[in-house]
């Protein structure tokens, strides 16, 4: 079976869109199909190319048996709107070119955001008359406004018919949170074509962290209580209040606060963090994924936080997931799905999101008991290894492809050969 994915992200991007594409394609080309993904040069969230890459119209590399067709885009830094719209919009001629010249395929796959990734494979597949799966990870352009980025508009309207016509026309719409599928069926999508396929880990990936290389690498002391937040600085994140609580609790110098990774708001969270001489805060930048599960093992508490919006009620951060893998509970500031998730599982401790001083209280809380950290980091690890495996979704996913008139291996395949 020859797949075709649209992707605006894959690896060496170590972000959470890249990540699940990887690991579903990897799947699939280790059960036998001919896997190609059609994306851009890695450039994510700088706007440079990464090392070993260079600014192309075309490249062509097999990865892990995934056949890799690198186009030509705009390359932006993830913190201009303009620019970065003109990134998004220019991987649509250059990606549709490429799909066309690789011929035909049983079925395409475009995922979003960005959402132009989507309108891609949708053109593709107009013109080509195949079957195409719409691949939602994040209720765009409504998450737009929410954080910020953007006004309400005539233009923001005119991209939400556009989106609605694009459900409409996809042959199935892959949800990653159950919340989507309701909000689809809300504004007049089929339910028969709607599809729940979660973000899934990989455990034995997140179970290979070493405590002690970890610990060592951020200079934690035996006493010391590190936390963490490990992904995107975006402007969704809600990192001002981290660093709100970190403020709060700096005379209790145990705690130690780290921020790992890159974005839009890494240099204003800087520069307040001087501003407010927060000694008990680093930056690490953007971290290799290989060196992320030691990291997460060597500190005592997971970060995941959102703005207090309510789009982000629909959303199950992967970060979350991977936190629980890591077998380290989590101070979660995000409602809805997500806190519903985390209080099924047993993982760790909500907040309201964009409450520093709730946050400061439960860091304290479980700063102060290494039983409950312990048993709530097992019950994580427990909870997402029997839910939400890589393996058992990415399964799934082949199901759905099945489903719509693809011609699939035995599943046993999958299970035996990675």
């Amino acid at each position: 079976m020859r797949i075709l994915f649209f992707t605006h992200y894959f690896p060496p991007e170590v972000n959470a869109p890249a990540n699940r594409t990887f690991e579903h394609c990897h799947a699939w080309a280790n059960a036998g199909h001919e896997v190609h993904v059609v994306t851009c040069v890695p450039s994510h969230p700088l706007g440079r190319p990464f090392a070993g890459f260079r600014r192309c119209w075309y490249r062509h590399d097999v990865a892990d048996r995934i056949h890799v067709h690198r186009v030509w885009t705009c390359l932006a830094p993830n913190r201009a709107v303009f620019w970065r719209i003109a990134n998004y919009l220019s991987f649509v001629p250059t990606a549709v070119w490429r799909a066309w010249r690789l011929g035909r395929f049983d079925v395409a796959v475009g995922t979003s955001p960005q959402f132009f990734c989507a309108v891609a494979t949708w053109l593709y597949t107009r013109v080509r008359r195949i079957p195409w799966v719409f691949e939602l990870r994040d209720l765009w352009p409504e998450s737009i406004p929410a954080v910020g980025a953007m006004r309400r508009s005539v233009g923001l309207r005119l991209v939400e018919r556009l989106e609605l016509r694009m459900y409409r026309d996809a042959t199935t719409v892959v949800c990653l949170t159950r919340s989507f599928m309701t909000n689809l069926i809300e504004r007049g999508v089929d339910p028969a074509k709607l599809v729940f396929v979660p973000n899934g880990i990989d455990a034995a990936f997140w179970r290979k962290g070493d405590r002690e290389t970890g610990r060592a690498s951020m200079h934690l002391q035996p006493d010391d209580v590190g936390v963490a937040y490990v992904g995107t600085l975006g402007m969704a994140h809600g990192l001002e209040t981290v660093l709100d609580a970190a403020r709060a609790l700096r005379e209790e110098r145990h705690i130690k606060f780290f921020i790992a990774g890159d974005g839009a708001e890494r240099e204003a969270l800087q520069r307040r963090a001087a501003s407010d001489a927060l000694g008990n805060v680093a930056f690490t930048g953007l971290l290799p994924r290989c060196d992320i599960p030691s990291m997460l093992a060597g500190v005592d508490i997971v970060l995941v936080t959102l703005k207090a919006r309510e789009v982000f009620k629909t959303v199950l951060p992967s970060k979350m997931l991977e936190a629980m893998a890591a077998g380290q509970p989590i101070a979660l500031g995000v409602s809805g799905e997500a806190k519903a998730t985390l209080e099924r599982a047993g993982a760790g401790l909500a907040f309201q999101p964009g409450s520093a001083h709730e946050l400061a209280t439960v860091i304290r809380q479980l700063a102060g008991d290494a039983t409950m950290r312990r048993v709530m980091g097992s019950a994580g690890r427990a909870f997402v290894e029997k839910e939400f495996s890589r393996q058992v979704w990415a399964s799934e996913f082949l199901r759905m492809l099945q489903g719509i008139g693809a011609k699939v291996p035995e599943l046993s395949a999958l299970a035996t050969s990675d």
